[in-house]
């Protein structure tokens, strides 16, 4: 019989932790739409403003700012939109700029339109450009309506974390909004929207061990809003209409109450055996090109090149020994192409990359093996050149 598999691909999806599956399975067993004035709607609607309160606690923002939705990519084109209302006022956002790192949920623009849209450049270390930023929001037109910036706080690929306080300042100066997709620091990092300077968050249940299709954007307060990207019964507050599905807003209320819990504790945990399983791959494989290494770095996230190994040959490598990891962002539907953050920082995305990504459930022995199938992968592709 074979080993157990390994799974260290967390930053595509987190496994489901006991608690958001026994609170989807509460929500499920519940009779009523949330929307009815009866008892049974009541009951579900207090468990959905339980949850909200449960996300909004681990972002740091007031409950009533909480606009649940289907996921992230609903949430990043909930917000990126030109059209705004300031309380009743109408307000126009004339541009938005993006760093070259986003997740396609935000590169894509929501929307707005593709000339409406400019991309910031980011450093050889992976952190957006700043400079380029201030010059890109000086030059910006006023006459069209306010700046748009959105950047991530933490990158999916490299996990390499954002300069979001200098960001936050030139956004502010420039009299723009701010938009942080914060779906991967969610659980990882400390969050607070009025720390960051944030105008809206964006996160997801899957990624913090809550279930798949929960997902929220968080505002700083309840003033400023996008217009509604889905219209209908009005629900959300009007936000966002669709009954909403109570079982993995209840899912993921759970899993944000326990992110939030003793978070620094569980992190320096996971990063200590982050750190161990780069030393063991530096040592299998000097050569080993660890991107964002010498960087502030999300603690779970290790992305690395084997030079002369393709990323599609690593996967199936580490998969056929049992190890689940990546070659890069979950977001291209099982295609593994050339990742466009290496592009960015400035590497020969041919090289290839895969990333390994863990979590609070990781073992030391996972680790240890892991490292040991790495040390595997490398021999094979020391000896295959050498056949070349």
């Amino acid at each position: 019989m074979g080993q157990e598999r390994i799974y260290m691909d967390w930053n595509a999806t987190a496994p489901l932790i006991p608690a958001a599956r026994e609170a989807c399975l509460t929500a499920l067993d519940l009779l009523g739409n949330p929307s009815s004035v009866h008892g049974e709607g009541r009951k579900i609607r207090t468990l959905i403003e339980n949850a909200r309160r449960d996300v909004a606690a681990l972002c740091g923002a007031p409950a009533a700012s909480v606009t649940f939705t289907s996921g992230a990519t609903e949430a990043a084109n909930f917000v990126l939109t030109p059209d705004f209302r300031m309380g009743k006022t109408p307000l126009t956002i004339g541009h938005l700029y993006v760093s070259a790192i986003e997740h396609p949920a935000v590169r894509e623009g929501g929307r707005f339109g593709k000339a409406d849209v400019s991309e910031i450049a980011v450093t050889p270390a992976g952190t957006i450009d700043l400079a380029l930023l201030e010059a890109a929001l000086a030059a910006h037109d006023r006459q069209s309506g306010l700046p748009m910036v959105a950047v991530m706080l933490a990158n999916n690929e490299t996990g390499i974390v954002q300069p979001l306080s200098e960001v936050s300042r030139l956004v502010k100066a420039a009299g723009g909004i701010l938009v942080v997709d914060a779906v991967q620091a969610a659980g990882r990092l400390p969050l607070s929207i009025e720390a960051l300077g944030a105008d809206f968050l964006i996160v997801s249940s899957h990624k913090i061990g809550g279930p798949k299709g929960a997902g929220a954007l968080v505002a700083r307060g309840e003033i400023l809003m996008p217009a509604a990207l889905i219209r209908g019964g009005g629900q959300e507050k009007g936000h966002r209409s669709g009954t909403e599905n109570p079982a993995a807003i209840a899912g993921f209320g759970a899993a944000a109450l326990t992110a939030a819990a003793n978070l620094s504790e569980r992190m320096t945990a996971v990063s200590a055996l982050r750190e161990k399983l780069e030393t063991a791959m530096m040592t299998a494989a000097p050569d080993v090109i660890i991107h964002g290494q010498g960087g502030e770095r999300i603690g779970n996230t290790c992305f690395f090149t084997l030079p002369g190994l393709k990323s599609e040959t690593g996967q199936i490598a580490f998969d056929l020994e049992g190890v689940a990891l990546s070659a890069g962002s979950a977001c291209s539907s099982g295609k593994v192409g050339q990742s466009y953050v290496l592009s960015a920082m400035g590497h020969d995305p041919r090289h290839g990359a895969l990333r390994i990504s863990i979590g609070t459930s990781t073992t030391q022995a996972e680790i240890d093996r892991c490292a040991e199938v790495f040390a595997k992968v490398a021999a094979r592709r020391r000896l295959a050149g050498a056949a070349a």
